[in-house]
């Protein structure tokens, strides 16, 4: 045990010492504050606000009476001058473009409303669907009056359905019907996570045992310390070296965007005045309350301890697989990459599962794969906030446990006689003898 914990100790302060691993764990977060700046910086570019002269001879859309058309992205003005002369000089007025409204009627009937627009630059999009949305909105105002219809007697039409999910059983407490939504983008940012995770630590297990392998320092070690010992020390120390690369962002990450919102706090008012309204504003913002007021109710407590059992599990389970695989290994990397394959299948049918089960986390495939040792570490932590059954959750658990055991062990059993063989290609012939060959 004592020759484990130290293969532990030289894989763990030999990664984190590495000067990639620094980079790493410092330029990420970095890398990420600089593209929330340049986002928020492209963002709030291209919605400067236009500033637009509209020409309405005919009064068609009656401003005087009616009022003046708003919106957030364009500011409209009403020059007291005709079409000829504006177009001569709307340049040097600050004008981004001329807004003429040809003579027309616009009434209840009228299904098409014309207009034309002037500019020595391409109109955008965003700019087509403003002007159109604003006029739009206007004529709606004109028509209401014309028939006779008020606001308020128009939104008397307007229901609002309000779904309320209740519990069949009694002792449990009724829950929001926001909790679906929440639940859904908590599980898969786990499932994800710990997706990543296997690939990108597994990988790093299986490189580390063939570079090793390859310059011939294994057998160096192999004298003073036990293959299996080799093998788990390595599973564990980098293990160790991506829990701390997560937990580091994990204290970073908040602090960051919470310093980027901070530090950019005008431009991110600006942009959010700019595009939208009072109404949608004050949507959004209940919407994000009954957010936050959700994430309350869970019990992260109990979600991050069955988290983490996953997580562990799953990584156990594909790092002695990755490990195994590198070991059995020669020098040629191409041959790895077919039996890296073998190896990912799993985890990639596992994802696809959870992206299933997140939508429906109570259906027969989300019951059975999060049980199934090769899927649960990503799929019952998609199901893990939906409160499956507590039954589900430990045979799942005990289930993975097991699996890991067996795993490390026919893992071990490859490794040891594997990490020695070269210039011959791996058969899976050679596994199975491998792992039944009596010492």
């Amino acid at each position: 045990m004592n020759k484990t914990w130290l293969i532990i100790k030289r894989e763990y302060l030999s990664r984190v010492s590495k000067k990639t691993f620094i980079l790493t764990t410092v330029l990420t977060p970095i890398g990420f504050v600089i593209f929330w700046i340049a986002l928020i910086f492209i963002m709030s570019s291209g919605v400067e606000k236009k500033k637009i002269a509209l020409l309405d001879p005919s009064d068609a859309l009656q401003i005087s009476e009616k009022g003046k058309l708003r919106d957030g992205m364009v500011s409209f003005s009403y020059p007291k001058k005709n079409l000829d002369e504006l177009k001569l000089t709307f340049i040097d007025e600050g004008f981004k473009g001329i807004l003429f409204i040809p003579e027309q009627s616009l009434d209840s009937a009228t299904t098409t409303f014309n207009i034309h627009y002037y500019s020595n630059d391409d109109i955008s999009i965003s700019t087509q669907e403003t002007i159109k949305k604003a006029i739009a909105k206007h004529a709606r105002k004109i028509k209401m009056y014309q028939l006779g219809i008020n606001d308020v007697l128009l939104n008397k039409l307007n229901t609002k359905i309000a779904l309320q999910p209740k519990n069949l059983d009694e002792t449990k407490e009724d829950v929001s019907d926001k909790r679906a939504y929440v639940a859904t983008a908590l599980g898969a940012i786990m499932m994800f996570l710990i997706y990543l995770v296997i690939f990108i630590y597994g990988n790093m297990v299986m490189r580390s045992v063939m570079e090793e392998k390859t310059n011939r320092i294994v057998e160096v070690l192999i004298s003073s310390v036990r293959p299996f010992q080799l093998m788990l020390g390595k599973i564990v120390g980098v293990g160790a070296v991506g829990l701390t690369q997560f937990a580091i962002w994990a204290l970073v990450f908040p602090l960051l965007y919470l310093g980027v919102g901070l530090t950019f706090s005008g431009k991110l008012s600006q942009l959010q005045e700019l595009t939208t309204t009072s109404t949608s504003n004050s949507n959004d913002m209940e919407k994000i309350m009954f957010i936050f007021q959700e994430l309350g109710n869970f019990n992260f407590g109990y979600i991050i301890f069955i988290f983490l059992i996953f997580f562990l599990g799953g990584y156990v389970i594909y790092a002695s697989l990755f490990a195994a695989v590198g070991a059995a290994m020669g020098d040629d990397w191409g041959e790895g990459q077919s039996l890296t394959l073998i190896v990912a299948i799993p985890v990639i049918i596992a994802f696809y599962i959870g992206i299933a089960v997140i939508e429906n986390p109570t259906s027969t495939l989300a019951v059975w794969s999060s049980i199934f040792p090769l899927f649960s570490p990503i799929v019952m932590p998609a199901r893990i906030v939906f409160d499956p059954p507590v039954v589900q959750i430990i045979t799942s658990v005990i289930v993975l446990i097991l699996t890991s055991i067996l795993f490390i062990w026919i893992s071990g059993r490859i490794y040891r006689i594997g990490i020695l063989m070269y210039g011959k290609k791996t058969t899976l012939k050679d596994f199975v003898q491998w792992m039944f060959r009596k010492d």
